[in-house]
């Protein structure tokens, strides 16, 4: 059941408060990263790293897709680093939210825990905004690691495939990213 008509029911006191709820968009992120950790993990297992490369690629901005489709939310995975500028490239208050996210993980806060969400004003409208940290897993090392330690049959697929690549260096339990979702409130 969506939440948005019956909240265009409600009083905007109510609404606000109701909004400030977020299992659902909680739920939609664990859900688009479950889905792509299952893809990426059969992959690898099945052909390989280079191989991997592709469900990154193509697999995650199509489940972002669909996910966005099926709840009217705007849907995507954002970084400070992307590997992909086109798809990856945080707005204003995502970049925001990735460096207080960073923050607390260097405060000692649990990576897969951190998430932040804000109710903002924009030009177009209000918009409850949301942010699940992609904390970096070991299996993610095969392309997001030291420069150095990535296969050179990997190192050689991104550089052609991503000329502006700023998606490495990383290490294990450091933040990657967000799932980020914008959902459109009523006026």
């Amino acid at each position: 059941m969506r939440l948005l008509p019956l909240l265009a029911l409600l009083p905007a006191t109510l609404w606000a408060a109701e909004l400030a709820d977020t299992s659902a968009q909680r739920a939609a992120a664990a859900q688009l990263l479950g889905k792509l950790s299952t893809e990426l993990k059969q992959e690898i297992a099945k052909n390989g790293p280079v191989s991997a490369i592709a469900v990154c690629r193509d697999l995650a901005p199509k489940l972002a897709g669909d996910a966005s489709r099926e709840t009217g939310w705007k849907v995507s995975r954002v970084s400070l680093k992307p590997r992909n500028p086109l798809l990856g490239m945080a707005d204003a208050w995502e970049q925001d939210a990735l460096l207080q996210l960073e923050k607390r993980l260097a405060a000692g806060e649990k990576p897969e825990l951190l998430d932040m969400s804000a109710i903002v004003q924009e030009p177009a409208g209000r918009y409850l905004r949301y942010a699940k940290a992609i904390p970096v897993q070991p299996v993610c090392l095969m392309c997001h690691g030291d420069s150095k330690a990535i296969p050179a049959e990997v190192r050689k697929q991104l550089e052609t495939g991503y000329p502006h690549d700023r998606a490495t260096g990383y290490s294990a339990g450091q933040l990657r990213g967000a799932v980020s979702i914008k959902v459109p409130l009523p006026e």
